[in-house]
């Protein structure tokens, strides 16, 4: 870490700090009356997810929040399936909750559905990703772009600016697919890094990540690094390192999570994990549903805390709870962006 990285990065946690325990003691501060009106809202959440690690840390992150803040909670999961998605949003807005949550698996297919949702007057608030053309309440999510960026800026110094790569891209969802845009801005400073291969995953495709992995590897047996735009392919990835005897070989992912620490801490071809924050996400969302009904102001925005994590930071253990606020900071770990 440069020194000026290491100074931005102190002056994140100090701020990161200073928020949680904000937003920690929010509920507590707020008048009888507001706290007992919070106790009575209903609010509703519609996941595009609830699999794996990130999908997991969001519907605990909505439960845990709505438990400590107040309310009831009506979830629905739509399995990446957006016109499954689509017409569960349909169906909350039908019973008119105070706020919905929603965590878009495919921003642009679900847009007209937040659309209607918004227009019915019901407050809306997204995690993970954006929709686009839709003015929700409040977004909360990670810097894509910035994620992008730092996964392609490992393996281009680990390779000391001069390899060839593969990379696995998620492009489906907008905001997904800003990491790829931020790993080929970062290319740009790197010339003598080449890309040689590559593969858009598809929800609805016959291929899986590891399939990709494999041909990637058999038509480039060269190939130094593979940048994955999420965990479950760089996990997977490493596995048809693994079976190609591929030790040598760099592999980076966007999530976070145990799975995907494991896999980094246990020496494998997976070195770097962009891990997100999806519980604070999630948890923000209902906090803030909370400010806009009390009639307070809630930010359009929020970016939540990307962790780069690396074998060092996983030599205590596997965490499974970095993302809870205030957390990451007891580990000792601070913000990457």
């Amino acid at each position: 870490m440069t020194e000026e990285a290491s100074v931005n990065s102190g002056m994140g946690r100090r701020a990161f700090m200073a928020g949680t325990m904000a937003l920690a003691g929010a509920a507590a501060l707020w008048p009888k009356d507001m706290r007992a009106a919070a106790a009575n809202r209903n609010f509703a959440a519609a996941l595009g997810w609830t699999t794996y690690d990130s999908g997991r840390h969001l519907q605990d992150g909505f439960k845990a929040a709505v438990g400590e803040l107040g309310g009831n909670l009506n979830m629905t999961d739509a399995g990446f399936d957006a016109r499954v998605q689509s017409d569960q949003i349909d169906s909350l807005v039908a019973s008119k909750p105070d706020a919905l949550f929603i965590t878009p698996a495919d921003a642009v297919a679900i847009a007209p559905a937040v659309l209607r949702a918004i227009k019915a007057g019901i407050p809306v608030f997204c995690a993970d990703s954006a929709v686009p053309g839709a003015t929700v309440t409040t977004t909360s999510m990670s810097n894509n772009f910035g994620m992008g960026q730092y996964s392609c800026e490992f393996i281009c110094q680990q390779l000391k600016g001069k390899g060839k790569i593969a990379r696995v891209m998620l492009p489906q969802n907008e905001s997904w697919d800003q990491r790829t845009l931020g790993m080929e801005w970062t290319l740009r400073r790197y010339p003598d890094v080449k890309v040689v291969a590559e593969w858009a995953f598809a929800l609805a495709g016959n291929v899986t990540p590891r399939q990709a992995v494999d041909n990637i590897l058999t038509s480039n047996p060269d190939v130094d690094a593979i940048w994955c735009a999420w965990d479950g392919a760089a996990v997977e990835g490493t596995l048809a390192a693994r079976a190609a005897n591929r030790s040598n070989l760099i592999l980076t992912g966007i999530d976070g999570g145990s799975q995907a620490f494991n896999y980094i801490a246990g020496d494998t071809p997976l070195k770097l994990s962009m891990a997100q924050s999806f519980y604070e996400m999630a948890y923000s969302s209902v906090f803030y549903a909370h400010e806009q009904l009390a009639g307070r102001k809630a930010p359009r925005l929020v970016i939540t805390p990307t962790y780069a994590v690396v074998k060092d930071m996983l030599q205590k253990g596997i965490p499974d709870d970095y993302d809870v606020p205030g957390h990451a900071a007891q580990l000792g770990w601070t913000r990457a962006l």
